[in-house]
């Protein structure tokens, strides 16, 4: 094979440790690259032998190499977004809410939106949800907003209320709850799941402010060593679907890493009238899964348990659509060809959305839909057992392992917990798991979540359900062959094999060979994307 003329295209990487995903040759010490895609897998002679010595040649002195990492659940443009939003994690009370708020209103002008995020009741000192009382004292002449940690639940103040014009007479959206004043009535500023769009929905950004924050976001990614993701998506104040910002980087030449687009449900009756359907595009774009919001939350107490929640017993969780609705939407995307995402948390939505798969499948019947559970977080033995037999792909997100798992017991009791994040139940059964950060809920880093599924460690001191523990490289698999199986993709990405596309991260030491506490602290040395360095440390 002679690739002498072709030094522009061409990389060849030597001297690494490559972890290759592929059985048939597990471990290599270099790859060829050209024109995108891995030409060769062997010995560092063996690769060099197939350019000049004009090509770009990177020696990787020992470094260990595995295929590109995909995140396969990320509200990309979201956590964009929220670079230029109020950051609230890490506040220990309400007191410091108020104090964080307050130095915000004296930067903002007067009536100008303040727009927050990441704050988690269950840390809190006061141990309650802030009001809009709370916020009125830092912020009384600016509209407000702070979502919680998990997107779930939003407080606002009164005069975001006054200027969506909600108040003790207005109802509940459908598939949300507006918190009121048990005595008076009066909206306390709570909006859990759709109330929280009557407010988010009045906060405007433009095309280039989408722009910008998903152009910042990307490079943020691919720091992390991903080249991949699979991207949940938002809705503007109009309720229009922001893909177009995807397609404005893409032609920009700023989209650095592969997106498959999920599109929201409300916007299934348009792409079906284009003809497009799961699939349309390119390696770099393309459409994939309808996504459904089906529940709620575990941390803000609104997903659809089947058994109310052990520290909220008159609480059952929200269900979004009720049964009927739900098994029409899913049989209209299905039959169109689309694959469906279905956001689960709680067991009674899991159930649900079986129901409506399994009814779909018996209208049309597909063998390979793969058809996904969005974090099928708390699921039993006879759910796992359908998920099985329907070919369901499981999409969850190890690192909330860590984060729920601080109050798990106490939201679900010792019962349930037992099937709270169960990948190992869920491997025996061989059921596909992708896995992702559901970021901004969590931080966009693979590595992390490798660890939390490995270890499953809360603190060192306390490990949650250690039976579901997984091995390293299931892990692994997770956000790489697995991850590209989630999207139809298992044949071009996901391993590091001759014709794959050249998807690659460089990191500083082998997960596989160090203490699994230490996976997690592993840099990310280079992100490679189709043959070409999109991050170097």
């Amino acid at each position: 094979m002679g690739l002498k003329n072709f030094r522009e295209s061409s990389l060849c990487l030597v001297n690494g440790n490559f972890i290759t995903l592929n059985p048939g040759k597990p471990r290599a010490e270099a790859v060829a690259i050209h024109d995108g895609k891995i030409i060769g897998v062997g010995t560092s002679k063996e690769m060099k032998s197939l350019f000049d010595n004009k090509v770009k040649t990177i020696d990787l002195k020992g470094k260990t190499v595995l295929p590109g990492f995909t995140d396969c659940h990320i509200h990309i443009l979201g956590f964009g977004a929220m670079l230029n939003m109020l950051d609230l994690k890490g506040v220990k009370s309400i007191e410091d809410i108020k104090e964080r708020l307050r130095r915000e209103a004296q930067r903002k002008s007067r009536g100008a939106w303040i727009v927050g995020h990441g704050w988690d009741d269950s840390t809190l000192a006061e141990k309650r949800l802030p009001t809009r009382w709370d916020l009125d004292q830092a912020a009384p002449d600016n509209p407000v907003t702070l979502m919680r940690v998990c997107g779930h639940i939003s407080c606002v103040n009164s005069k975001a209320l006054e200027l969506a014009k909600i108040n003790a007479e207005t109802e509940s959206p459908a598939g949300g709850k507006i918190d009121k004043d048990s005595e008076t009535n009066e909206p306390t500023g709570i909006m859990r799941e759709a109330a929280g769009f009557m407010i988010l929905n009045l906060v405007s950004l433009g095309d280039e402010d989408y722009a910008l924050a998903l152009k910042l976001a990307c490079e943020e990614a691919v720091s992390k060593g991903l080249t991949s993701i699979h991207c949940m998506p938002i809705l503007d104040q109009a309720q229009e679907f922001q893909g177009r910002v995807f397609q404005t980087l893409l032609m920009r030449g700023e989209l650095p890493l592969r997106v498959y687009l999920q599109i929201p449900e409300a916007c299934l009756s348009s792409i079906m009238d284009l003809g497009f359907y799961t699939g349309f595009g390119n390696p770099r774009l393309k459409i994939g899964a309808i996504k459904i919001i089906l529940d709620g939350s575990l941390g803000g107490r609104t997903a659809a348990m089947l058994e109310p929640f052990s520290d909220d017993p008159e609480n059952r969780g929200i269900l979004i659509y009720d049964e009927q609705k739900l098994g029409e939407i899913v049989k209209k995307a299905h039959i169109a060809g689309f694959q469906l995402a279905i956001h689960c948390i709680g067991d009674r939505a899991a159930g649900v959305a079986l129901d409506a798969i399994e009814e779909a499948l018996r209208e049309k019947p597909k063998e390979d839909h793969r058809h996904r559970i969005e974090h099928a977080s708390v699921l039993n033995k006879e759910l796992i057992k359908r998920m099985k037999k329907l070919g369901i792909v499981a999409s969850v997100q190890p690192p909330f392992i860590v984060s729920d798992g601080r109050w798990m017991l106490d939201r679900v009791g010792e019962k349930r917990a037992q099937y709270v994040y169960p990948f190992k139940s869920m491997l025996k059964e061989r059921i596909k798991l992708a896995a992702g950060s559901d970021c901004p809920v969590e931080f966009m880093a693979p590595l992390p979540g490798v660890q939390a599924a490995v270890l499953r460690e809360v603190t060192p001191e306390y490990t949650f359900i250690p039976e579901e523990r997984v091995s390293v490289e299931q892990a692994i698999r997770m956000y790489t062959l697995d991850a590209a199986y989630a999207s139809f993709e298992e044949n071009i990405k996901g391993s590091i094999e001759i014709g794959k596309l050249a998807d690659m991260v460089i990191l500083s030491d082998d997960p596989m060979k160090i203490p699994p506490n230490k996976i997690g602290e592993i840099e990310v040395e280079m992100t490679i994307v189709g043959g070409e360095i999109v991050y170097s440390k």
